[in-house]
């Protein structure tokens, strides 16, 4: 690569020109604004994964590109905050000639996997083995105009919800909703009812992993607009019932980790929260609100359309190569052999959540 050289370094020691120029590249793609794929968050996820790095690719001295990523053992590599990063991939310079498996080897990489690559990721779909739907809302007409939308497609939803608001008032005490808030108790019951979630539900309880858990807590205390972590807050009677943290950038805002209190679980307050926090985004100026991949009902209802994303791994030739298939494929097309059939996604959904239960319950001779 004649005047083009790749330099390795933690996400810690990019300064404020490279974040500057990283912004830059992400501009002139045309791509969304996602907060994930933004300086800010690699540094945070640094702080809290050792194996954080990012690749700077200079052309004649000029940055033309940064690729943020994850290193493990045998050169395994992962898209930085795998498990948690809604969007994925490299920012590049439009027209930056570069091979996938050469830029893995110039960061000294066997294989590198994704699970939420955006699209137009050009250097990397071709290495994708799904394509995932993501659900997004549309705000760039405003709320009131997204509201006719949602009352048109959806009359029943959007009522009901409306009803089920009106009667936590009353039933509760005045609903107050608080966007961007800084309430670190609030933060720690949303939390809670998350962990107390992924048990319910058989799944692996991510804030009982404390590099989340940290990483949630640099990004709440951030106050950088181009990535900010945003809390948002429904109350009931002065009490919080439901709340939400995500990212966001000055113009998409990503639906991270929602949760509520289960018991006011009749008064569905977290659908109450996302209207209320649609309506709030849309007020800031945020144009799309950025869903997520990941089945669910209440998305459906929500979206105003899909973007797709992709499932994969670029893997080099070699032992590490070998060991990431060996250890790593037989899993991924399982869970792509049950998330293609439906009944099978349903039964094994209701075995995840009757395994919660017995969970949550303890063994049989505590009882």
């Amino acid at each position: 690569m004649p005047g083009k050289r790749i330099l390795v370094l933690g996400p810690h020691e990019l300064g404020p020109e490279d974040h500057k120029a990283w912004r830059e590249i992400r501009a002139d793609s045309g791509a969304p604004a996602n907060p994930f794929l933004d300086p800010v968050f690699a540094t945070a996820v640094g702080r809290v994964r050792p194996g954080a790095r990012v690749a700077v690719l200079t052309e004649d001295g000029v940055p033309a590109g940064f690729f943020p990523y994850e290193k493990g053992r045998w050169g395994q590599g992962r898209a930085i905050g795998l498990g948690v990063s809604d969007s994925q991939g490299a920012v590049l310079r439009p027209g930056v000639g570069l091979d996938a498996r050469r830029l893995l080897r110039a960061c000294g990489l066997s294989s590198w996997e994704f699970d939420n690559l955006e699209a137009g990721q050009r250097l990397f779909v071709p290495h994708a083995v799904a394509e995932l739907a993501s659900p997004v809302v549309d705000l760039g007409d405003g709320f009131e105009r997204y509201r006719e939308r949602l009352r048109e497609k959806s009359p029943g939803f959007l009522r009901q919800t409306l009803a089920k608001e009106r009667r936590l008032a009353r039933q509760v005490g005045e609903v107050r909703f608080v966007h961007g808030v800084r309430d670190p108790d609030a933060l720690r019951a949303l939390m809670r009812w998350k962990s107390a979630q992924y048990r319910r539900t058989g799944r692996r309880d991510r804030f009982a992993q404390e590099w989340i858990t940290r990483l949630v807590d640099l990004l709440a205390r951030g106050e950088d607009p181009e990535c900010r972590g945003v809390l948002s807050v429904l109350y009931a009677g002065g009490r919080p019932v439901a709340a939400h943290f995500g990212l966001c950038s000055p113009t998409v805002l990503s639906w991270w980790f929602p949760a509520y209190d289960r018991a006011y679980g009749r008064y569905s307050p977290g659908l109450v929260l996302l209207l209320r926090m649609l309506e709030a985004a849309a007020a800031e100026g945020t144009g799309t609100v950025d869903l997520g991949s990941g089945p669910a009902r209440y998305k459906d209802s929500f979206k105003t359309r899909d973007i797709p994303v992709h499932e994969g791994a670029v893997i080099r030739p070699g032992p590490g190569g070998a060991a990431y298939r060996l250890g790593r494929e037989p899993a991924r097309l399982a869970r792509r052999f049950v998330r293609d059939r439906p009944r099978l996604a349903d039964a094994a959904a209701r075995t995840l959540a009757h395994l919660g239960r017995l969970r949550e319950r303890g063994p049989l001779s505590a009882r």
